[in-house]
């Protein structure tokens, strides 16, 4: 498939295997890939301090790669941490957010470098800090925090009870926000029109390239619009039924078995 310009890869159960480790394959395929004069994306929900580890395993941050992060709401430069896009959730509104979730007893989480920032501990706030490693600190004045404005926040809780939150805010904020799914145990809330796909959209744009020379690779809903708006669109064979239902290509092996490497070798370096 010619004419393939920007791969964007999603991290986790994507480019990641379930131990969090890139392999060697993989790695060689996206080099090749790289030699042939194709920019590489990382897009993730995670923060930039969080996918550094990940940006350093394949030389991101000695050549020029991107990070789309906190779902679309940032994009860097990968080796020098330039910004290219950014959006913020507007203090008011973030503030509300935290009023209505508070209101409804749950805790927020905002991240700043690698520090984890919550309103309050309970049992899912700390799942994070165990994916990422990042210190958490519980901030009395939370909302000071937030009203300074952010990328993103963070609401952990009981899958049963974050649906009907969920509710709650689509209707009290609406149009302001942006509400995205990520594990089960976590509703984000991001700013309006937030999501990879738009994100992709911004880093294209500034590159000069065309949906048609995009190629995205993900497996979970957050990846929906990125997949959605590339030209070819990937799911992982382990990933979300509603990806791969939307997808052009479903990957004939998994995120533990190179399932990355296999595309970009029959679909970029076209070998078969």
């Amino acid at each position: 498939m010619n004419g393939i310009r920007l791969l964007a890869l999603d991290l986790d159960d994507t480019l990641l295997r379930s131990d969090l480790s890139i392999s060697y394959r993989t790695r060689s395929a996206i080099k090749r890939a790289e030699a042939e004069e194709v920019a590489i994306a990382l897009v993730s929900s995670r923060i930039p301090a969080a996918m550094d580890r990940f940006a350093r395993l394949m030389g991101l941050h000695k050549h020029r790669g991107y990070l789309i992060s906190n779902n679309g709401a940032l994009v860097i430069e990968s080796d020098t941490g330039t910004i290219i896009h950014e959006i913020r959730i507007l203090p008011e509104i973030a503030l509300a957010a935290c009023d209505l979730a508070d209101a409804e007893g749950f805790a927020v989480q905002i991240y700043e470098d690698d520090i984890m920032y919550v309103s309050r501990q309970n049992e899912f706030t700390g799942y994070d800090q165990k994916l990422t490693g990042f210190r958490q600190v519980v901030v009395e004045n939370f909302r000071a925090m937030v009203g300074q404005g952010c990328y993103k926040l963070l609401i952990p809780g009981d899958p049963m009870l974050l649906d009907p939150l969920k509710n709650i805010l689509s209707a009290y904020l609406g149009n302001d926000i942006t509400l995205i799914t990520g594990k089960s145990h976590t509703l984000e809330i991001l700013p309006p029109q937030t999501n990879k796909g738009s994100a992709l959209a911004k880093l294209a744009e500034k590159l000069g390239i065309g949906s048609g020379q995009v190629l995205a690779i993900g497996d979970s809903v957050n990846d929906v619009d990125m997949i959605k708006w590339a030209g070819v669109g990937v799911a992982m064979v382990n990933g979300d039924e509603r990806i791969k239902d939307i997808a052009d290509f479903v990957t004939d092996h998994t995120n533990d078995d190179d399932g990355v490497a296999d595309i970009i070798d029959k679909y970029i370096l076209e070998k078969g």
